[in-house]
């Protein structure tokens, strides 16, 4: 029988993450789970176990970067192989303030999630599929229409996605001879724990027109879009940027 793909998701213990799991294990793959504890893992490896896929909690903290070998290894180990990872982890600042107030603290935390822990874990996992002879894996990364949408009240989470959305780019362009896909993938205003604070802001927002297909984005709807480029239904597309927002980029008149 041949061995099931593997893919390793960041940020796997609640809201686009879980989601991202659950999809990736309807579509066939087995998923390493990163969340910051394994506590916060069982919820997620229960809705995949499911549906029929083998689950690995692999918890730290990706703003660690000493911990990013360990991450890899403990996918090796259960697994011996990895083919997709997803960066979805990130953070939202602790509290929004304007651009004119932000701190060093909120942004150096923002940053060392969202940005600079993805880059340096996606540079180790991509060694080692490098490494691995024949594998065409894939490489996504999850950042927001906050990438290029201003937000000056929360200013450090826009900065950080646009930097992870050029991340992405650069990782297209250098892993293409590789085989290796390198996807970007934009969600946009999309229910989880982290937008419950604004939801009712959105809520009426939404009702006005805000989204033209007029309601929230859900995990599920990442999830399937992720679960497309896994699978390797975008096998000429490298460096593409998929937004999942039900058309909030469409400008109108």
């Amino acid at each position: 029988m041949a061995q099931r793909p593997v893919a390793f998701i960041t940020g796997a213990s609640r809201g686009i993450g879980s989601g991202i799991a659950v999809e990736l294990a309807s579509s066939g793959f087995d998923i390493v789970g990163n969340a910051t504890t394994r506590e916060g893992l069982s919820e997620t490896g229960k809705r995949v176990r499911e549906r029929g896929a083998a689950f690995e909690p692999a918890p730290g903290d990706i703003a660690d970067l000493d911990c990013h070998e360990t991450l890899l290894q403990t996918t090796l180990h259960r697994f011996g192989r990895v083919d997709v990872l997803v960066n979805n982890a990130g953070v939202a600042p602790e509290k929004r303030v304007d651009v004119l107030k932000a701190t060093v603290e909120s942004y150096d935390r923002v940053m060392s999630v969202n940005t600079r822990g993805a880059f340096f874990l996606t540079q180790r996992f991509a060694r080692q599929m490098i490494a691995d002879p024949g594998n065409s894996g894939s490489i996504i990364f999850i950042s927001s229409v906050s990438a290029y949408m201003s937000t000056p009240s929360r200013a450090d989470y826009c900065l950080s996605k646009a930097a992870l959305s050029h991340a992405a780019r650069i990782f297209a362009h250098r892993l293409a001879e590789h085989g290796i896909g390198v996807y970007e993938v934009r969600p946009g205003i999309t229910k989880t724990d982290m937008t419950a604070p604004v939801e009712k802001i959105y809520d009426k927002r939404i009702r006005e027109g805000l989204v033209p297909q007029n309601r929230w984005g859900l995990p599920e709807d990442v999830g399937r879009v992720v679960s497309t480029i896994a699978r390797g239904d975008l096998p000429y597309a490298t460096g593409s940027v998929i937004e999942v927002g039900g058309g909030l980029h469409i400008h109108t008149l």
